[in-house]
């Protein structure tokens, strides 16, 4: 009876097995790494260990071969297997499945392993490939792997997506005089006649999109800092920048990593700490564990460098940093929670800034940093939401942009506020504890930070997180005699449907002699402020005085006689920006109107980085907003007014910033003869220091501007000694020819991939080639220009196609070119639709000037 029974039992589970597996629904094969391909391999796929072997040439021209070895444990086997693999099929040479040699079937990109070469349990798959070059980013003496979003399958064999951690056993050999950066800790290196072989411990657990190494000729520094031993690789060759740069950079990570550690209450999650300065990187950085990849010249800043810059370069490698805990400890499940990675990097870097440079700064740089790139985009008809759809990982790239790292911020500074800083830190903390090493969703961070907080925070991640746009605010304020009887506040979508942005912010009623600061608590589509009644009239009122809100802000008029008085910088700045918006909305201000009105702040405005928002709204709406004609009668006066504000201002920074503004907008043979004499003797303005980049770019400004001179850029060549400084000048020297048909060769080179390989190059061309001054040669690319957009995402690293088409559209104003953008989007009305947006994003300007001029 009880043999009987146990006979039953086994049956009836056998069954259960058969019929589970027979009732998964086969997953389709299709390129990219599709949402259901990723949910089957998560469920049956474990214990990932990669064994990676790269045997990398001297000569870039030639293939890397490569070994690999991938043990994973896999609970069940109902149908084939699909690894990753974004190459041709001939750059598979052998194909192992637990210890057997199969045949090679290779569909849409993947490596296909039939079930019958399959078993429950442990597994073992190993191949013989030629690396893709795609994410290698192979240069002359020097390549570095950037694998993110999906690239890592472009380069070998993998499960590219991020809920699936696994870790990296990697052997590099590299031409003799190579160094190597990787994830893991470097266990030896052995040199033999003609490579340098290098091993590394195993990495920690992570994603492949973290997975990194690089090599090449690099010089070498090491530190100790707090018992931790610290690793930094670079190429730069200015004794003055390593001088004044190096220690700075140590000195950042250290400060980054003990405030997140005490924040957190977790100590540095990973094996080592690491970091490499690369040439025009694509990004300002990645966030490789033990091997992070920086912009080089984000790092290494020259004798002129200004404020911002140095708070830039603390903040960017505070945002890296903190991504060691938020990212790569804690991972997103899937890409379309990308942002939550993006915005604790960004929200964290900013409390290490608040700390290290006090409260006042932290307010003003947030507010500067974050709200105009979200308003350039939230503004737009192409507005994105922070958390967007994604149901294949080959289009996760087009998820980035400047709402998840700007807006995003902004969105969490509120909920911080809504919920209170200890309880939003200790539901962070415990976030992270819970998660730690492995994946989440934002829906899991919601559940948890809903416990330390009375309100909905379902209802308002609602309109915050899940949806585009941004309120816009409007006023209606009573008197009675001389006071305030009444003052009500609404707001209402920008564009869409009905919906509140629950937030606070601030109001200030500015007096002749003082001012009286009133918080709103902006809870519902109308309120009145009753804090305000019976207060005497105010000569004006400012919204959004400290910078905390977030919308169209109602722009007072009145204010103009007395905006640079503002004692505050954050209310200035507040002003500038919304000042700004009100314009692009045709609210308040008209171009010319407040071009003047910004230029007679210029001599006044002593904050740097105010003086910074402020000029880069003047050359944008002389560039972007005022008609040709018009700009040459206001050019002698804006150059006068620029030069003359330079001589008056004291600060060195700020004298450079003013005659940056000079060299951006100047026209008049005066001035074109005076830049030239600065460039040509290296004699920089009383008070300026300028370094070889400032005379490169003057360089790039006099061959942009002059119909004669010629040989500027070649003279700028012969000064510089950096050889990656050179490539790059020489790469962009056709975009700069005083002849129309190399222009034209240039541009129309960019249609082949490899020309395309710096895209930061790129991008720096293609913002000359399209300069104003150019476009009546150049809007006839603005057709191949839209056409390319979509090669460019598949091919491109996750940022080219904004940067791509900001470089191109940004300064246009013309019926012409608005014309191309129309009928572009009307013969392609299935266009992808996330494209489609950043076209919208990027051609914003030129659609509004269509109403403005």
């Amino acid at each position: 009876m009880k043999l009987s029974l146990k006979i039953i039992l086994l049956l009836l589970c056998l069954s259960t097995v058969v019929y589970a597996q027979r009732s998964i629904k086969p997953v389709t094969i299709e390129p990219g790494v599709s949402l259901q391909l990723a949910t089957y391999r998560h469920s049956a796929i474990s214990n990932i260990q990669y064994t990676l072997d790269f045997n990398i040439p001297a000569d870039k021209s030639q293939p890397i071969n490569a070994n690999e070895i991938i043990d994973f444990s896999l609970s069940t086997t109902p149908q084939p297997l699909q690894i990753d693999f974004k190459q041709n099929a001939d750059h598979i040479k052998e194909v192992k499945a637990n210890g057997k040699i199969i045949p090679v079937e290779f569909k849409a990109e993947h490596i296909i392993i039939a079930q019958q070469y399959l078993h429950s349990g442990l597994n073992k798959i190993s191949v013989e490939f030629i690396a893709g070059n795609e994410s290698l980013n192979r240069n002359a003496d020097y390549l570095y792997a950037l694998f993110v979003p999906d690239r890592a399958r472009t380069v070998f064999p993998c499960f590219d997506q991020p809920d699936l951690k696994s870790r990296f056993l990697l052997t590099l050999s590299v031409p003799i005089g190579w160094k190597a950066l990787a994830n893991g800790i470097k266990k030896d290196s052995i040199v033999n006649s003609i490579q340098t072989v290098y091993h590394f411990a195993n990495s920690d657990k992570l994603p492949t999109y973290l997975f990194s190494f690089t090599a090449g000729k690099y010089t070498d520094l090491k530190r100790q800092i707090d018992n931790r031993d610290i690793e930094f690789l670079h190429r730069e060759t200015d004794p003055v920048k390593i001088k004044l740069s190096v220690d700075s950079v140590f000195k950042a990570h250290q400060d980054a990593i003990s405030f997140l550690e005490n924040w957190t209450g977790i100590p540095f999650p990973f094996q080592k700490v690491g970091f490499v300065g690369i040439p025009d990187f694509q990004f300002g950085g990645m966030e490789h564990p033990g091997e992070v990849q920086y912009k080089s010249s984000a790092l290494f800043l020259d004798e002129g460098a200004t404020k911002d810059q140095f708070i830039a370069r603390s903040n960017l490698i505070s945002h890296e940093t903190a991504h060691m805990w938020f990212g790569d400890m804690v991972t997103m499940e899937w890409f379309n929670d990308v942002w939550m990675k993006e915005v604790f990097a960004n929200f964290m870097a900013d409390k290490v800034t608040e700390k290290l440079m006090g409260t006042e700064t932290f307010n003003l740089k947030f507010l500067q940093d974050h709200y105009p790139a979200a308003y350039g985009v939230d503004r737009t008809m192409g507005a994105n939401p922070i958390r967007q759809q994604l149901d294949n990982l080959q289009d996760a790239g087009s998820l980035y942009g400047n709402i998840i790292y700007h807006k995003a911020p902004i969105m969490m500074r509120q909920l911080e506020k809504l919920m209170g800083k200890d309880n939003f830190q200790k539901g962070i903390r415990e976030y992270l504890k819970k998660y730690a090493y492995g994946n989440a969703t934002w829906n899991d961070l919601i559940a948890i930070l809903s416990k330390y907080s009375s309100t909905n925070l379902y209802t308002w991640n609602k309109v915050w997180v899940n949806q585009p746009g941004r309120p816009v605010f409007d006023y209606h304020i009573n008197y009675t005699g001389n006071k305030i009887s009444n003052l009500t506040i609404t707001q209402h979508p920008e564009v869409g449907a009905p919906r509140v942005w629950p937030q606070a912010f601030s109001i200030t009623l500015v007096y002749p002699d003082h001012s009286k600061t009133i918080p709103v608590n902006m809870n519902a589509r109308q309120i009145v402020l009753k804090a305000v009644t019976r207060l005497v009239k105010p000569s004006f009122i400012l919204f959004n005085a400290d910078g905390m809100g977030y919308g169209l802000f109602p722009a007072d008029k009145a204010m103009t006689g007395s905006l640079f008085n503002l004692e505050s910088p954050l209310q200035r700045a507040s002003a500038y920006i919304n000042g700004y918006e009100n314009m692009l909305a045709g609210r308040a201000f008209k171009p010319a109107e407040l071009l003047k009105l910004y230029l007679k702040g210029i001599s006044i405005e002593q904050n740097e980085m105010n003086l910074r928002l402020l000029t880069g709204y003047i050359t944008n709406i002389y560039w972007s907003f005022i008609l040709p004609a018009d700009r040459l009668v206001l050019s002698s006066e804006l150059e006068h007014t620029l030069w003359a504000a330079m001589e008056q201002q004291t600060a060195t920074n700020n004298k450079k910033i003013l005659f940056g503004a000079y060299q951006s907008v100047y026209l008049s043979a005066d001035a074109k003869s005076r830049i030239y004499q600065i460039w040509q003797s290296q004699k920089a303005p009383e008070g300026i220091k300028l370094a070889e980049d400032d005379y490169t770019s003057l360089a790039l400004t006099i061959a942009l501007k002059s119909d004669t001179v010629t040989s500027v850029l070649k003279q700028q060549m012969d000064r510089i000694t950096n050889a990656d400084r050179k490539a790059r000048l020489t790469f962009m020297m056709p975009a700069l020819s005083l002849n129309v048909q190399d222009r034209d060769n240039f541009f129309n080179s960019l249609a082949n991939r490899k020309n395309r390989q710096k895209e930061a190059w790129v991008t720096a061309a293609l913002a000359y080639l399209n300069h104003p001054l150019r476009q009546s040669t150049s809007v006839k690319y603005l057709p191949k220009s839209l056409e390319l957009v979509e090669e460019i995402q598949r091919t491109g690293d996750v940022f080219f196609p904004q940067s791509w088409l900001a470089a191109i559209f940004s300064s246009y104003q013309t019926k012409d070119a608005y014309r191309v953008v129309s009928d572009f989007l009307k013969r392609h009305p299935h266009y992808n639709p996330k494209l489609k947006d950043k076209i919208l994003q990027a051609t914003d300007n030129l659609y509004r000037a269509q109403k403005m001029l």
